[in-house]
């Protein structure tokens, strides 16, 4: 007669939502890559908008004390933009994120708070959307996982993880058909004392 031990697969079932809860997130973190260097090398894109939502980083203290450096700023497409509003724009391959000082038919003037001076003119297809909020710090933890460093570091950590859960799983099998060899080999013997 099998008896099943409900702890062991309990701890199974776990291990494999594990897995797949890691799985899942190196697919989401490998295919988001894929999509934001897409969307830069190839469409010339510094801020990859998907449903219309972006971040960037604060790289210079132009905004200070509003925002500083290593802030990130998540960015939301807007149809319209007014004199106040911090904006994200892309000049050349580069995003800056300034306060619109003046909005001149299609294009829009900005300053960072700290500057003396307004920047040039930039078009209204140039800025990518309005700030929404911004969290303090997190910008570099998010600059480290978009260097190739990085990234190869977030890779090898979940395969490391998924592996180290596969490998305490075949241990503890490898350790049950010990213990059922062992109780057979106890049998055997005591099978063989009776004789």
């Amino acid at each position: 007669m099998k008896t099943t031990d409900p702890d062991n697969k309990n701890r199974r079932t776990g291990r494999l939502i594990y897995r797949i809860v890691l799985i899942v997130l190196l697919s989401v973190f490998l295919g988001g890559s894929v999509y934001s260097l897409n969307a830069r090398r190839v469409m010339r894109n510094a801020l990859p908008m998907p449903f219309g939502v972006g971040a960037s980083v604060v790289l210079s203290g132009s905004m200070e004390p509003t925002l500083s450096v290593n802030d990130l700023v998540i960015v939301r497409a807007a149809g319209s933009y007014a004199e106040g509003d911090v904006v994200v724009y892309q000049s050349g391959s580069s995003l800056v994120i300034h306060r619109i000082v003046r909005v001149e038919d299609e294009y829009v003037v900005t300053k960072g708070d700290a500057n003396n001076t307004e920047d040039d003119p930039v078009s209204l297809s140039a800025v990518k959307g309005r700030m929404a909020f911004a969290v303090p710090y997190l910008g570099l933890p998010v600059r480290l996982l978009q260097s190739t460093l990085g990234s190869v570091l977030v890779i090898v950590l979940i395969a490391a993880l998924v592996s180290l859960s596969w490998r305490k799983e075949r241990a503890e099998d490898d350790k049950k058909l010990d213990d059922i060899k062992e109780e057979i080999r106890r049998l055997k013997e005591l099978e063989d004392s009776k004789e």
